[in-house]
């Protein structure tokens, strides 16, 4: 186990007054301004130190003039991260940048289809997917995730089913998947590469969360997998902390979508000048940074066992298990009967807490909470305390 004590995840970071979504703005979406927050997946964590002082140095050399993110040491360090995280060869020609994966994926949603058009999405879902596939106005086909005493899976049959309908043009996959936090198996994977390849779907693979997998099994990219066209995107804003940086990469396989990708970038959307603290951090973070992702993922695994711990401690009945992947738990509490209104009221009005219903990643999601655990013990331990009293006034 990687020791933790090089790095200090324990000590809270006031964030108030610096913007911050999570916590300046809870009101937004939760109408109190006075709630402790486990919401928008970012962690409460300062950075790796070696990408504050990559930071640093560049801001020390006093010009932020143009730049370009297709050079050696950016494109270097990708492969790098690749090769060592995760056992896979790349190919630099094939990677892309833009200014996050969201944006990307709704970039290639709109390459790849005619409004109208099918995009078929594993349910519950990421709420962001909801938002590009209706606001580029396509059509969302979705794919309920299924789950059994092993965890979740999908049924290839309900997919193909979906996939062989004419409209569906973009399998859009959550590769690990967010919200349940599953992990895909390689079989699986390969199955969905062999469906889309013989229904004509081009997939578009979101691998954001790839480097937070507590499984003994490995995350598998899919473009080790792919059969026919398709796309990866990601970031290290996930893994690093560093989303408010901007800046994301993938890879495009067929050379005709990946140049028209990068014509699009350039010359529609006018974004061909990156981000350069952006591309600096990720250099660092995918050089020196490996040391101090271990340790916050051993951190982050903890955590989630404490929820798990303290749940069923509280509601045996939950028999609550962390996830395959990602620092957020999606806690289901069906079996205890309460109301998600009434849950939420008893969490803001009286707890002071600010978790999401699950709901807002879609109807599946009724029933589910999604808990943040990307932050200290302390502020953790108060949230699941706050959790178990709301529970236990409403049963």
């Amino acid at each position: 186990m990687t020791d933790t004590t090089s790095f200090d995840f324990a000590t809270p970071i006031d964030r108030h007054g610096t913007w911050c979504t999570q916590w300046d703005y809870v009101a937004d979406r939760f109408g109190h301004a006075d709630l402790l927050p486990f919401t928008i997946s970012d962690m409460d964590f300062a950075t790796a130190p070696c990408v504050i002082t990559a930071m640093q140095q560049r801001l020390a050399h006093g010009v932020l003039g143009y730049s370009r993110w297709k050079n050696d040491d950016f494109l270097g360090a990708i492969e790098h991260w690749l090769a060592s995280r995760f056992n896979c060869p790349s190919d630099r020609e094939t990677f892309v940048y833009g200014p996050s994966v969201i944006w990307m994926i709704a970039e290639q949603i709109r390459q790849w289809s005619q409004p109208g058009d099918g995009v078929v999405v594993h349910t519950p879902a990421y709420d962001a997917f909801y938002k590009a596939i209706a606001g580029n106005q396509r059509q969302m086909f979705s794919v309920p995730l299924e789950r059994n005493d092993a965890g979740w899976y999908c049924d290839m049959a309900r997919l193909e089913a979906v996939l062989r309908r004419p409209e569906s043009k973009i399998l859009l996959l959550c590769s690990p998947h967010n919200p349940t936090g599953k992990l895909w198996t390689r079989e699986e994977l390969e199955t969905m590469a062999a469906l889309c390849e013989r229904h004509n779907v081009r997939v578009i693979s979101d691998e954001i969360h790839m480097d937070m997998v507590w499984s003994q099994r490995p995350h598998i990219p899919w473009h080790t997998v792919a059969r026919g066209p398709w796309a990866l995107f990601t970031s290290a804003s996930k893994s690093f902390n560093i989303p408010a940086l901007t800046g994301a990469w993938g890879m495009i396989g067929d050379t005709t979508s990946r140049e028209n990708w990068l014509e699009a970038l350039k010359n529609s959307n006018g974004l061909s000048s990156p981000a350069v603290l952006s591309v600096v951090a990720h250099i660092a973070a995918y050089r020196q940074g490996a040391p101090w992702l271990d340790a916050l993922r051993t951190y982050l695994r903890a955590n989630l066992e404490y929820v798990a711990s303290r749940l069923n401690q509280a509601f045996p009945s939950l028999n609550w298990q962390i996830p395959e992947s990602t620092y957020l738990a999606w806690i289901d509490l069906r079996r205890l009967g309460v109301n998600d209104d009434d849950l939420q009221k008893a969490l803001i009005e009286e707890q002071k807490v600010a978790i999401m219903r699950g709901d807002v990643y879609g109807a599946e999601g009724q029933g589910f909470i999604r808990l943040n655990a990307g932050c200290p013990r302390i502020k953790l331990e108060r949230g699941v305390e706050g959790l178990i009293a709301a529970l236990t006034s409403l049963m």
